[in-house]
């Protein structure tokens, strides 16, 4: 598995995109009320999300080729489903888990950058 993308919770999405446009270097890709999505040259994508929740920090999102195969084997080794498979567009779906520490952990299947 790869890293997909990392989605920062954020609280002011217009800020945020000013700040991370300088940092990454590009404008969003998506630029959406719900999410903004940023595609740095030699890195996973950035997501800004501003319903998402800020004192928990950053959601790493791991690719796989298989999402069903991959939370059950989460859950097998001692995750819990924070959030089930569901499609986000494009045939693309997202899951989430926690880690026995719980810090959550984000599942993406869908074509690759």
């Amino acid at each position: 598995m790869a890293i997909r993308t990392i989605t920062v919770p954020v609280k002011d999405l217009e800020a945020a995109k000013g700040l991370y446009s300088l940092l990454l270097g590009v404008e969003p890709y998506v630029d959406q009320p719900y999410y903004a999505g940023f595609r740095p040259e030699n890195g996973p994508e950035v997501g800004l999300d501003p319903h998402g929740d800020v004192a928990a920090g950053p959601v790493v999102h791991w690719h796989t080729g298989d999402l069903d195969a991959t939370l059950a084997a989460l859950i097998a080794a001692g995750a819990t489903e924070e959030r089930s498979p569901h499609e986000i567009g494009d045939g693309a779906r997202l899951a989430t888990v926690r880690d026995i520490d719980g810090h959550l952990i984000g599942l993406f299947e869908g074509p690759p950058l």
